[in-house]
């Protein structure tokens, strides 16, 4: 039995609870940033576009910010929100999320939302890359050339909520797989696709 199944086996006697993301959270919707806007320094601020080509699952850090006089006017998400990217060219891409774990509140672009809630920020995180929502997200997306998907929509998906420690322990889990991913990508290609493979299992089973 794995660490996980005897915590849900002590904890969650009658099984774990499914809520909708808008039953746990509100998605606020960002405002006013270009990337025209974006400098080296000031407030630490997440362009949509970056959510795509610079984030992974979290950070503590920004690539870019805005001047103090702009940042006191866009919505900023804060410290264990995550910020979505809400629209892409394909599919699988849409609703692309990281978990923001800096220090001070980011201010956040349009065509991205925060999502704030009550959960362990890194599981929700990595609970938007599983096949669960994956699946669930398919029937919001809306657009032709460019696919996007609303925050009404997305707080119609569930997400299972165990107790607070089993998603830390979930969380634990997969921070171990994608570290020892990061390992194996500069020491060897083809052990690495096995290791992402037996990753992809096991957050997508848990």
């Amino acid at each position: 039995m794995s660490s996980v199944d005897a915590l849900i086996a002590a904890l969650c006697s009658s099984g774990v609870e499914y809520k909708t993301l808008g039953e746990v959270g509100e998605f606020i919707r960002g405002n006013g940033l270009q990337k025209s806007d974006l400098v080296d320094s000031g407030v630490g601020a997440i362009h949509y576009g970056q959510i795509h080509t610079h984030y992974g699952t979290w950070t503590r850090t920004t690539k870019s910010f805005v001047s103090e006089t702009l940042g006191s006017k866009l919505r900023k998400a804060q410290p264990g929100d995550l910020v979505i990217a809400t629209t892409s060219e394909d599919d699988q891409a849409v609703a692309k999320a990281v978990a923001w774990l800096g220090e001070a509140a980011v201010a956040v672009s349009g065509d991205a939302y925060i999502y704030r809630h009550q959960l362990e920020p890194k599981y929700v995180s990595y609970f938007f890359q599983t096949d669960r929502f994956q699946d669930q997200k398919k029937s919001f997306i809306t657009g032709t050339k460019v696919r996007r998907i609303s925050g009404n929509s997305l707080a119609r998906i569930f997400i299972p909520v165990p107790p607070l420690e089993i998603q830390q322990e979930i969380v634990a889990i997969l921070d171990r797989f994608s570290k020892l991913e990061a390992e194996l990508e500069a020491e060897l290609e083809a052990e690495l696709e096995a290791r992402h493979r037996q990753y992809r299992h096991y957050r997508d089973t848990l």
